[in-house]
């Protein structure tokens, strides 16, 4: 029994220690008790968003799998905060990953921070927004190259702006 919990134990280590890799230029953090540069009060976010948008992105809920509008989206442009508008990722960065949500290799520059999140027993990252700190979804080290990576975000936590 030591030994299964020791091989638990490591591995556990070890897939914390490979999702926690800061490859691509966003801020990690380990507590969520961070500020961004927009901070509302709950009741402003209700105001902003759709009660399933206050959901993910405040809460830190998910969407169903296959549900959302653009896990299939092919067009060329940006995929931004639906709380702000931030800049997160670039259409040529995603990829199918037949997970059932919209995933990337990469996310742009000061668009996302990582952050490290226990929940529901193991240990994985979340992705939020950098600016608003709103909950995107989680991010994996079974990605495509060149990154490795695999961005698994929520659909209802994006806003497509196609290229004009």
């Amino acid at each position: 029994m030591k030994n299964i919990f020791l091989i638990f134990l490591m591995t556990t280590l070890l897939i914390t220690s490979a999702c926690g890799q800061n490859k691509n230029k966003t801020q990690t953090k380990t507590s969520n008790k961070m500020k961004f540069a927009i901070e509302k009060t709950p009741e402003e976010w209700k105001k902003k968003l759709t009660a399933e948008e206050y959901r993910v992105l405040r809460e830190k809920g998910t969407e169903r799998a296959f549900t959302g509008i653009l896990n299939t989206n092919k067009e060329t442009g940006v995929y931004n905060c639906a709380g702000c508008d931030n800049p997160l990722f670039k259409s040529d960065t995603k990829f199918d990953s037949g997970t059932g949500w919209p995933s990337f290799y990469d996310a742009l520059p000061n668009g996302v921070t990582l952050i490290e999140d226990a929940t529901h027993g193991m240990v994985r990252t979340e992705v939020v927004c950098a600016k608003c700190g709103g909950h995107l979804g989680h991010v994996f080290d079974d990605g495509p190259k060149p990154t490795n990576m695999r961005y698994c975000m929520n659909s209802i936590s994006l806003d497509f702006k196609p290229k004009k």
